[in-house]
């Protein structure tokens, strides 16, 4: 369940994936061999509706992707979603680098921490008081994880404080099978009131909002629902995809990295602690989605 996808614009990578999971230290020929951090990521209002670029030649910045990534404002549809638009040649067979915005491990080991939130990520996350939940209820948790690049990487996640524990089990399991996932942080609160541009990646969990297309509180309002590799595993119902740009992943039987197969290792790490997974919707296809309720 979702809402606007968007990306972060900073303008710096390169590279393509060529399996589901990233050989133990391979890295891509040409991914830039001096990792950049970005140590605080800032979020636009701005946005500037263009028609989406047609040619394969685009600019890439220094971790690969097309310099419009996040950029470009999609026409409002009904229901506030972009329009849904073909999936641009650039962001077909997407597997881009990681931007670092935490320093990466300092050892190929799995590495993960748990504990309160930091003022400063509370600062810049989507939590209010008219919340379901409080900041007591929630963790902050860090975990290894390899990305499209092939290179370790940290993330960051809110969760609900009961299934922290369980949450970093998962992540063990998925960084262990070398799944790929090109980013993993706190959703900002100025994101929530972007225009959408159909394609952002961000793996994540807390974000205080209703459920798509609803006015219940999501699963995510309560950190107890995870989305992986939005692109790659999209939300379909109907005619609506999201994010709108990602149609080409709509087709499961795709042998690309980053997609979510039902008996794959993301569905058997989160079925292993008891979360069911949006794929296996009847009404609707929501892939990238887990939760602990199964909604």
């Amino acid at each position: 369940m979702r809402v606007r996808f968007i990306s972060v614009l900073l303008v710096v990578v390169a590279c393509s994936g060529s399996e589901f999971g990233v050989s133990p230290g391979s890295t891509l020929s040409s991914t830039p061999t001096q990792r950049s951090t970005v140590p605080n990521v800032t979020m636009s209002s701005a946005r500037t509706t263009v028609a989406m670029p047609t040619t394969t030649t685009s600019l890439l910045d220094l971790y690969g992707r097309p310099v419009w990534l996040g950029t470009i404002a999609l026409p409002v549809a009904e229901g506030g979603f972009g329009e849904v638009q073909p999936t641009p040649p650039e962001l077909i067979g997407r597997a881009f680098g990681t931007i670092d915005i935490l320093a990466p491990p300092e050892s190929a080991a799995f590495a993960s921490t748990i504990g309160s939130i930091p003022d400063d990520v509370l600062a810049r996350s989507t939590l209010t008081v008219d919340c379901p939940v409080a900041a007591d209820d929630l963790a902050y948790v860090t975990v290894s994880h390899v990305g499209f690049d092939g290179l370790v990487h940290t993330g960051e996640l809110i969760v609900n404080r009961a299934v922290a524990d369980d949450i970093v089990g998962v992540f063990a399991a998925l960084y262990e099978a070398r799944y790929p996932i090109e980013e993993m942080r706190v959703v900002a609160a100025p994101e929530l009131d972007l225009l959408p541009t159909g394609d952002g990646n961000n793996t994540t969990s807390f974000v205080c909002r209703a459920a798509t297309g609803g006015t219940n509180w999501s699963q995510h309002a309560y950190g107890q629902a995870i989305d992986v590799n939005p692109f790659q595993n999209p939300y379909v119902k109907g005619d609506l995809v999201l994010p709108e740009l990602a149609s080409y992943y709509t087709d499961r039987e795709l042998a690309e990295p980053g997609i979510i197969t039902g008996g794959g290792v993301v569905d058997t790490a989160f079925a292993s602690i008891g979360w069911g997974w949006g794929g296996n919707w009847s009404s609707l296809k929501d892939w990238m989605h887990f939760s602990q309720s199964g909604n």
